[in-house]
């Protein structure tokens, strides 16, 4: 696993071998603009020496100009459910669930990612608030999959449930998207559409919702939404694309203060953050 990190007040970024992790460059965004094939030889050979990973301190996979994109409405448990929750236009998700255009939507730049174990928020002005637990793509300047991470796309229910316009204010926000604990490179997952999501949710110590699925279930292929996200838009130092969720705890649960998260997708990583209201 790729990990971006900071020691003795530097950031770096390095490869991850068990306990241990060793430095390949200054920055993420630097690894992102190169090809494919010089992408994988800069991960196999890392250069810097050896440094226990309790030294380091984790930080979000992103950084630079790579900013954080998201697909919806990719299964069909995620057009059921936007549906029930929409007060005045249901219809529309079942449009975008069979129309050649996916939806996607900005979700955040580098600077608000929330990594493996930071809090994560949800809105005061909200009433039901969700985890979405999806797997990610990290994509390179050419518009290549170079990796996979975890992220989890928090979403207000009642806001973009009172109208579809305000899907903006229901995904976007300080602590609305979570990402890590790294990237796992491409070549390292036999077959992404046969992932196994789960999400867990504790309160108080206590599981009050948990649930998993599969990648199996996308409605859509990746490489479909890499091209849709890549028409008319340049990304000089990549980007990670969310490609939407099929966990969708049923009305009314919502997120409480003092909750924690936790979304293991096995092959790619776990991430797992305590949730904090207003």
């Amino acid at each position: 696993m790729i990990i971006r990190y900071a020691l003795d007040g530097t950031i770096a970024v390095g490869v991850r071998t068990g306990d241990t992790v060793r430095r390949i460059g200054d920055d993420l965004a630097s690894l992102t603009r190169l090809p494919l094939a010089e992408f994988r030889e800069a991960v196999e050979q890392p250069a810097g020496p050896e440094v226990p990973l309790d030294r380091v301190t984790v930080l979000p996979p992103v950084d630079g100009r790579t900013e954080v994109w998201a697909a919806g409405v990719t299964y069909k448990i995620s057009q059921t459910a936007r549906m029930a929750e929409s007060e005045t236009s249901a219809t529309v998700y079942e449009q975008v669930y069979d129309a050649d255009r996916p939806e996607i939507f900005f979700k955040s730049v580098a600077w608000r990612v929330v990594g493996d174990g930071g809090e994560l928020r949800v809105r005061a002005d909200s009433e039901i608030d969700v985890p979405e637990p999806e797997l990610a793509l990290l994509i390179n300047s050419a518009g290549e999959i170079i990796g996979y991470g975890v992220c989890n796309d928090l979403s207000s229910r009642s806001i973009e449930g009172e109208n579809p316009l305000y899907l903006p204010q229901a995904k976007i926000y300080n602590g609305s998207c979570g990402l890590g604990p790294g990237v796992t490179p491409v070549w390292q997952v036999d077959d992404p559409y046969a992932l196994e999501l789960a999400l867990v949710i504790t309160r108080g110590g206590e599981e009050v919702w948990s649930g998993t699925t599969s990648t199996a279930q996308l409605h859509r292929r990746f490489d479909e939404l890499v091209d849709w996200l890549g028409r008319e838009l340049d990304f000089p130092d990549g980007a990670w694309l969310s490609t939407g969720t099929s966990l969708v705890p049923e009305l009314p649960f919502t997120l409480a203060d003092g909750d924690r998260v936790t979304i293991t997708i096995p092959g790619v990583g776990e991430l797992s953050n305590p949730i904090r209201r207003g």
